[in-house]
């Protein structure tokens, strides 16, 4: 995206935005709140930071708790590049051609960012005019250099950047106007929430044999029956992976007759991770067994080094003592072995397949008590 059309921007579902706010006494620790901005499209987090613009985010929070949002649209945008909203004239349809006028001349300047990272939520300016900033604000989907040191940051997205990234996509006039309406619903000022565990953290080994594994594929389901006493940190993980959705939409990109049938790769997906989903991908220390490799044993994938399994793994279609002791098996195909076959069958060259096999998701269920 050029430098001109994102300058562009700046003149003219829900969100969460977080507030560290002043210390109450002497010696107090800062609370962080959060602003919940909802929108027709959904929701995404921002992290505001007072300690950068304390006089903009003391106006937002005013504003957002007066009401002062609800209605209003994202009028303007770069495709992937950033979206601008906030305007209270753009609550009446009949005025589009004023958007990007209003709600403007309410904020004395503040510090510049040095630097306009993906998530950056910032004050609009009208050009000219470093006291100009108000009600509207934009947010940047990707790091956008062309801005760096022009405008005062006063958040960043933590959750939702997907969201922000659907918005950019609406479609816009020659102008960059939106000629579709993104309304912002209502803006709910609340405290952070504590975080919440990691999904299957709190587990012992034990309960998580109770959980099994339901790959949806384009050959028919897959149940695999997991091994938390074999590999407990790959079972604890690819559960994980599996209920945050990191699993769903990919493809098998491997097939090896009589050896393998490979899925779980992240270039496989029709869509990127959201920033949720790419906080819980790691690398896992490898946790070998003495499992045998044999027609329907599940194994993680990994690369040269013993620990970089992180989500690629593959399905046996016949045994290979090669894989034993040298890639953690943590789970067996206990029903849709028909599946496993109607993969392995798929016309390929080589070892890729022709056509596309989906991975349609990962579902997991568990399995009631005896």
């Amino acid at each position: 995206m050029s430098s001109g059309r994102a300058r562009a921007l700046m003149a003219a579902g829900a969100v969460t935005l977080a507030v560290v706010c002043p210390a109450i006494g002497h010696g107090q620790a800062t609370a962080i709140r959060q602003a919940v901005v909802e929108t027709s499209l959904g929701t995404f987090v921002v992290d505001l930071t007072p300690e950068s613009a304390p006089n903009q985010v003391a106006y937002f929070v005013k504003h957002a708790q007066s009401g002062g949002y609800e209605g209003t649209t994202f009028h303007r945008m770069v495709k992937f590049g950033m979206v601008q909203g906030g305007d209270p004239i753009s609550r009446d349809p009949a005025k589009r051609s004023l958007y990007g006028t209003g709600g403007q001349n309410a904020v004395k300047a503040e510090p510049r960012a040095p630097e306009m990272r993906a998530g950056s939520v910032a004050a609009v300016l009208v050009p000219g005019r470093p006291d100009s900033a108000g009600a509207q604000f934009f947010v940047v989907v990707v790091d956008q250099p062309a801005l760096n040191g022009q405008y005062t940051v006063f958040g960043r997205v933590s959750e939702g950047l997907e969201v922000v990234q659907q918005i950019s996509a609406t479609p816009v006039d020659p102008e960059g106007r939106a000629t579709e309406r993104v309304e912002i619903r209502r803006v709910v000022i609340r405290d952070k929430p504590a975080p919440e565990p990691e999904p299957f953290s709190t587990e012992s080994d034990a309960e998580l044999g109770a959980y099994r594994a339901v790959l949806d594929t384009a050959a028919g389901p897959i149940t695999i029956e997991l091994l938390p006493d074999k590999a407990p940190i790959h079972v604890r993980q690819f559960l994980r992976l599996a209920a945050a959705g990191v699993y769903d939409g990919m493809a098998f990109h491997r097939v090896a007759p009589g050896f393998v049938i490979q899925t779980g790769a992240l270039n496989t997906r029709h869509t990127p991770l959201t920033v949720k989903q790419q906080a819980i991908v790691r690398n896992l220390q490898p946790e070998f067994n003495d499992t045998k490799h044999v027609k329907g044993v599940v194994s993680m994938a990994r690369g040269d080094d013993p620990a970089s399994a992180s989500t690629s793994f593959f399905i046996c279609t016949g045994a290979s003592t090669a894989l034993d002791g040298v890639y953690t098996a943590f789970g067996r195909v206990v029903e849709g072995l028909a599946a496993v076959d109607a993969i392995e069958g798929t016309p390929r060259t080589g070892e890729t397949p022709n056509s596309r096999v989906e991975l349609k998701s990962v579902r997991v269920v568990k399995r009631a008590a005896p």
